[in-house]
Formats: structure tokens, sequence, C-alpha cells
């Protein structure tokens, strides 16, 4: 095949050379490929800047454009860069120096710009003519000793003037800041990162140089992007740090608001890096219009200067905040991905670096930087000596040096005679002390000069010492990068949220007992256990938890935040959530729809919940067991192994006939006796092995007979045989309560009507609640109203099976006693309420005729 040969005309005399276009073509191709490369799309690795931001910072510092002086306009420093440096249109150079003034584009600006610079919904900035702008203090420690020849100069496009090649940084600026380019046949795209957390990891690389670069990730942690946002899983970030290549994703922060309507809206307070406001809010709304995402009534951009992002999503009453949320992440920039790919130049050449090689070349640039200031400034502190020295030596010869120089008949035979004179002196010192004003001649000055001379020896053996000693230029550089972190550090703007198979979360979690309270509406939170006071018997109580005027809180329990809960609803339905998923709440707040964290039909209702610590363990799941009870007295037993494997939309428990409902579910290890009581006021007891274990979408057998059809099963208990420290407490819906002794029940067959456990009289209410409790625990007794009251339930007197008890609260006419939960006793100092001016009984309880007895024998 025949070469592709085009003529090349050289002369004249018509010679022609024969030249291979293809050659040709690839070597002009990969000359300007290296051009883009090298002069313009790819930052350098040292300083971690482009040419043209280089040439604007240099440029502003050249013009004295510095932070502590005012405003120029920027136009006048558009035209100094594009006139000395930057041959190319002012446009390009003034979206340069606007990006680098925008908080929302860099982490750390190195312009303070003035006027309008755009936003981040996507409005442009002012022109040049109408800003003005300055040198950061940031900016400035990149520059710092750019004059003691701590790097290289080139001439500028003209040859007319010297530019740096390189900027001396203090500043880890380009994992600090990162940067993106599209050159030629390559691109680079680095992620900024949190300058406190690059500061440490140049430290400590800085004292073990051999340190691998997964320990070097423990300082580094992530990206850290100037609009905050939830870097959601690491697995890619921590891949772009080992390798260089990797993927980070960013989802922008929000959370749900209930308006005083009783709506909730969905308020996004943070995007994710480079997303537009302006545009997501219109993509939101388009996905809206399509019926793509439902349950939207509004959306707005309420975002402002002063408060920062604000996207508002009004919903209706029928939308679910959080799978709203969940489509906002899958269909909208609201979570958005990034291409990690840490392409720099480093001597003159394109490579990929991890995180370790990116520090290490900083601070090996660091260590030529301190290297080449320290023999620049030895250098003018031996000058500087030198003509010293010199002064000295003509003030030694005071009157010699003055009668040779007024008999000298020009200034160079001064200076010739003074080096001929024979005491030393070179042209240098000659023509300094030449120079030298009458006024040094004085002895006051004379002692200023022997002292800077001496001062300046003892520098002059510092920066030789300095210069000899590798340990002494590190220590130095770690302590201005300390000085750096110090000024310019902050914290971190982006959180960190590991995914489910990156790591156990519960690591993450503070480990304690909470409250969880659900209100008779379905609004769920969690509270640490602490807020609940403990109070006497017979006290007022305190509010608890502010809830709309129908409802009222009807769950209330304790469990620790790393516990797995499970949800049973009246329809005999189980749902799981982990305890620190509860969405955690002050004790007056009324907390969130229980449907939005779990997924519940609006029909159905949660009537039952355990707290199981081992949902993981096989041999904890397969030894225990779950029994259920129904209103109408039927209960069920199934292997906890079948509820070990959570579903998102729940599985069925039991089936529950019509006209009935779930009301309680209990954990058993398959030893222990099952006790069951009535609204009526009776209660049966009865060896759980009477029940045999079923499938979870059996219905169940008779547990106790309910004849009447005002009647119902109001709780369910499991007794440990072993444990005789356990008494079984009974509290009614005015406010009465008692213990007694497990004995006083005689064990029967399940199905029976059982025994009295309480006398229910008009002034006691109904049976509303039976507890197997300790003296060691606290009781936490709910009103309908809101009223919470702790107390200990040491302070309740034992009492027959077959008496009222005595009064635990004071119940405002027409509220009653809703739920009550047992807790362990919290060592606090036990309050004595107020009693509205009434005289009390011994510790704080109710005058004594509330307080009596009914210790008349009953039949069963």
């Amino acid at each position: 095949m025949e070469e592709n040969l085009i003529p090349e005309q050289t002369n004249d005399n018509d010679r022609i050379i024969q030249v291979n276009i293809e050659e040709q073509m690839k070597t002009a191709y990969i000359d300007y490929s290296m051009s883009v490369i090298v002069g313009r799309a790819l930052p350098d690795v040292r300083d971690g800047f482009k040419p043209v931001h280089r040439r604007v910072l240099y440029a502003m510092n050249e013009l004295g454009n510095h932070s502590n002086k005012p405003y120029k306009k920027s136009a006048r420093i558009v035209g100094e860069v594009m006139g000395k440096y930057h041959p190319h249109g002012d446009s390009s150079i003034y979206s340069t120096l606007v990006r680098m003034a925008q908080d929302w584009t860099m982490r750390y600006m190195l312009v303070d710009g003035q006027g309008n610079f755009g936003n981040q919904d996507g409005d442009q900035p002012a022109a040049m003519r109408y800003t003005e702008s300055r040198l950061q203090r940031l900016a400035e420690a990149m520059l710092s000793d750019i004059d003691k020849e701590t790097v290289d100069f080139q001439p500028n496009f003209d040859d007319s003037l010297e530019e740096p090649t390189v900027l001396p940084t203090r500043i880890p600026q380009l994992l600090v800041n990162g940067s993106s380019g599209i050159a030629v046949g390559m691109a680079t795209n680095m992620m900024p990162h949190n300058l406190s957390e690059v500061v440490d990891g140049c430290i400590a690389y800085i004292d073990n140089r051999e340190i691998p670069v997964e320990d070097l990730i423990n300082y580094v942690k992530a990206p850290d992007f100037p609009t905050g946002g939830v870097i959601y899983g690491m697995d890619g970030v921590r891949q772009a740090l080992l390798t260089g290549r990797g993927r980070v994703v960013v989802r922008g922060k929000c959370h749900v608001d209930t308006k005083a309507s009783g709506r909730e809206q969905i308020v996004i307070t943070e995007v994710p890096y480079q997303v537009n406001r302006d545009a997501l809010t219109d993509r939101i709304g388009q996905l809206v219009n399509d019926k793509t995402i439902e349950g939207v009534a509004h959306v707005n951009n309420e975002s402002n200067m002063r408060e920062g992002t604000r996207l508002v999503l009004d919903l209706k009453r029928d939308g679910v905040a959080q799978v709203i949320i969940n489509q906002l992440f899958k269909y909208t920039e609201l979570q958005t991905s990034f291409g990690i790919n840490n392409v720099a130049i480093s001597k003159g050449r394109p490579r990929i670096f991890n995180l370790k090689d990116l520090i290490a070349e900083f601070i090996e640039f660091r260590m030529d930087v301190v290297i080449r200031r320290t023999k620049f400034e030895l250098r003018k502190a031996e000058e500087r000596a030198h003509i010293l020295q010199g002064y000295l030596i003509a003030l030694d010869h005071l009157d010699e040096v003055i009668s040779l120089i007024r008999n000298s008949s020009t200034p160079d035979a001064a200076k010739e005679n003074l080096v001929n004179a024979g005491w030393g002196l070179d042209e240098i010192q000659a023509k300094a002390i030449l120079e030298l004003r009458l006024q040094r001649l004085t002895g006051m000055e004379r002692e200023k000069i022997k002292e800077e001379y001496d001062e300046l020896m003892k520098h002059i053996a510092s920066l030789k010492e300095l210069l000899a000693n590798e340990g002494l230029r590190y220590e130095l550089i770690k302590t201005e990068l300390l000085e750096v972190k110090e000024k310019f550090g902050d914290a971190r703007k982006s959180e960190i949220q590991y995914l489910a198979n990156e790591m156990r979360i519960e690591d993450l979690i503070e480990n304690e007992d909470v409250v969880i309270t659900i209100s008779h509406l379905g609004y769920i939170k969690r509270t640490s256990a602490t807020e609940y006071r403990q109070q006497r018997r017979g006290g007022r109580g305190a509010v608890g938890s502010k809830t709309r005027e129908e409802d009222y809180v009807e769950h209330l329990f304790v469990a620790s935040t790393h516990d797995t809960m499970m949800f049973f609803t009246e329809k005999g339905r189980c749902y799981w959530l982990r305890v620190y998923e509860i969405p955690e709440g002050e004790k007056q707040s009324k907390g969130r729809a229980i449907q939005n964290l779990i997924q519940i039909p609006g029909d159905d209702k949660v009537k039952a919940i355990i707290d199981v610590k081992k949902l993981d363990d096989k041999e904890y799941v397969e030894s225990h067991y779950i029994v259920l009870c129904t209103r109408k007295g039927i209960i069920k037993k199934t292997s906890l192994e079948d509820f070990s494997r959570p579903r998102a939309n729940g599985v069925n428990a039991i089936t529950v006939v019509e006209g009935d409902e779930l009301i309680e579910a209990k954990m058993t290890n398959g030893q222990s006796e099952i006790m069951l009581a009535v609204k009526s006021g009776r209660a049966i007891r009865f060896p759980e092995d009477k029940v045999r274990p079923t499938g979870r979408g059996a219905i169940g057998v008779t547990g106790i007979e309910v004849d009447d059809e005002k009647d119902e099963v109001i709780g369910m208990i499991c007794i440990d045989k072993e444990d005789t420290s356990r008494t079984i407490l009974v509290v009614s819906a005015k406010g009465y309560g008692k213990r007694t002794q497990v004995d006083e029940y005689r064990i029967t067959n399940r199905g029976g009507k059982g025994v009295k456990t309480i006398s229910v009289t008009e002034k006691t209410g109904d049976l509303v609640g039976i507890l197997y409790v300790t003296e060691q625990e606290d009781l936490i007794i709910t009103c309908k109203s809101g009223i919470t009251i702790r107390t200990g339930i040491v302070d309740i007197r034992e009492a027959g099976r077959a008496t009222q008890g005595v009064k635990l609260i004071r119940i405002d006419e027409g509220d009653q006693i809703a739920a009550i939960s047992q807790i362990e006793e919290q060592e606090e100092e036990a309050e004595i309420a107020e009693t509205d001016g009434q005289p009390e009984g011994e510790n704080g309880a109710a005058p004594a005729a509330d307080t009596a007895e009914t210790t008349e024998p009953v039949q069963d």
C-alpha cells in the first residue's frame, strides 16, 4: 500500500520534500493534545491550579488586591490578567474569577466578591464592570513567600514579563477544593474535601511516610461539598481514595414538618453539589403534574441569601412523606452521583493519584518550597550580615574612615580607598559605608547595629541547621499546616451515611434506653428515659405528650436503641422497625405518623409491640415464641423464627375473625405461664404448653371465656415460674391499682372464666391494665388527656386479688387512664407534686378515704 504523501514547497527552486500525512497529523495532534492537557485543562498536582486560576490569583497579588485593602473592579483585574498573562477571552477569565468567589461552588473561596456573583438557582453574575473583588485570606496563604524564590518563573506569552509556573501554596488546594476539566483523550473530576481532615491526613503522613492509604482514610474520610448534603454509601468513595477512581452518591437533606392545619410538608434544606435549585423545583413540579409523584399539593423554592436553601413540598392529606422522599431520590437530582477521576499533572505528565499520592506530592512540594525559601532567607541574611560587619569595621576606625572619605576626590575613589585601606573591606561593604547616614554614627545606633548583627548570626545558624536537618524541615511543615488548620479549618458540611451492607449502623448509634410512645391516632416518637422524672404515688403527674384534642397516648414502653421493634396491628399483621429509626422527639412533642415509618394501611392500627434484642441470632429465635391474644379471648403461639425475616410490607401474624381484633403480643421461652385479664375484673392463669405452636396464618384457640358482649380482654402477661420476686399489678380506669402475689391465682385449664383480680366498682372504673412487675421498677401511667406520672412500684402496696386497691393518680373529671407501662427504676430524686392546696396523706398520697381498700371476701 502506497503511503499518503503531500508535497511541501520549500523555496523558489521548487525543491519538494515528501512528508507522510499520517505522521504529520499524528505529530500535530499529539502536540495539540499535550498543550491542552498540560497548559489548560488539568491542574498541577502541587498547587492544584490550572494556569488560568494561577494567573488570576498572581495578577491580583501583583495589583496589591489583598484582603485588607479596598475592593477593585473585576474588569480591572480581568484586564490585568488578559493583558499580561492570559491572552484569551475576557469571559473565560471572568468566569474563573466568579467561580472562585461563589461559596456554593468552592468549598473554600479564594476570591472575596462584592456585588452580584450569581446564585445557586442558576442566575448569572453581573457583568464585570459592576462587580468588585479582592483576595481571600486563604488565597494569600497560597501566595505567601512567592517573592522568596520558592518557585520557578517562566516568560509570559510575549516574553515581556515573568509568571510563576506554580504557586508556593501552604494549602493542600487540590484535595481541599478539587478540580474538574476535560482535556484531549482524558478528563479529571476531583472532589472537594474538608481542610481540617486533609491537614490531619498530611500530618499523619509526615509522622509515618510508610502509612498505608487505608489508614489515611481514617483522617480524610470522604469528600466534603460546599452545599452540604448526605454522602449516601461509602464503597465508591473508599474505592476513589484507594485507587483514584470511584463514585460518590450525594443526597440532598430534607425533613418533614407538620403545619398548624395538621398537613405535612417536606422541606429540602440542602441540595447536592452543582444542582440548580430552580431546575430541581421545576423537575419536581413536572413529575407531580405527570402523576409520577403523587400526594404533593404544591412545590415552591423559598430559598434566599439569608436563610439559604429551602424548597417546600406541601403534601396532600393522603400523601405519605417517606414514600415521596424516596421518589424524589429516584426521579430527581435530589440524589446525584459523581464519578471521581483524580487525574493531575506531575512533573509535566498526567497521571492518576490516590489519596496517599496526592498528600505525598503536596508534602514533597512543601519540602522543596521550605528548602528554597530557607536558602533565599539564608542568602539575604548573610548579605545583610556582611554589610553589618562592614559597618562595625568602619565604626571601629571611624576617624580614619571620615578622613579618608573627605580626602577622596570622587565616590569611586573613596570606595577604592576604603577597599585598599587594609581593614578587610570589600567593594559591597565600601559602597554600603558610603551610603551610611550620619545619624548611624551615634553611640546608640552603633549598639543597634551590634544587636542586629548578633541576632542575624543566630538566625543564620538556625537557617543552616534547618537546611542540614530533614526532621526539622518536616516539623516546620507540620507547624505551618497546623496554623492553616487553626486559621481556616471548619467543621464538615456533608454528612456520611453508611449503607447497611457496608457496616453495622448500630456501631454509630449510642446504646441507651428510650421511652417509646404511640398515640391513639398513630403518632410515634422516642424520648430519653431520663426525661420522665419520678413522682410519689397520688401526684398530679406531668404533661408527657402534646396531642390533638381527640388523641391520647395509647402505648408507652421502654427499649434500647439497638433493639428491633415488632409491631402487631389489630388486624393481625406484623411489621418491623429498628428503635434508632424511630424519630427522636421531646417529651412534649407529638411525634411522627407511624404510617410514614412502616407501611401500615390507613384502616389498620398498631395494638401491640415487642422489643426483640437478637433477631439475627438463630439459636435465640428458635428457642422463643410469640404469643398473641385477641379482644374476644383467642390466644395463639408461633415460633419467633417465623418472624425473623423482616419484610417491608409486613407479614400476617394471626388470622383475626370478623368482629374481633388483636390486642396483645408477648415473647416467651416456651416455659412460661400465661395470664389473661378482662375488663370486668376477672383473670385466668394457665401453663403456656396448653397452647400448641401453630403457623403464622392460624386462627388460634380460646384463652379465656368472654361471655358478655360488653366485656373484653384488656391485657395479657407471661409469668416466669422461677421468678418469685415479681407480683401481678392491676390498674383500673379511674386510677386505682394494687399488687398481688402470683400464687393467689390458681392454675386452671385455658378457656375457663378465671377468678376475680380486682373489685370493679363505679368508683374504680373498669380494669384497664395488667402488668408483671418487680419492686425495682417504676410504673408509668398515661391518661387520655396526655398527663403522665411515674411512680415507684415499691410504693404500691400489696393486697388480695379481690380488693379494689389504692389510688395511684388523681384523674380529672371526664379523664381516664389510657395506658400503663413498667420501666427500670432510675436513680433520680423523687419529687412530690403539688396538691392544689388540698392536704395530702403520708408520702404525697391522697386522703385516707380515697385510698381505703375493700377487704371483704369475694366468691370466685
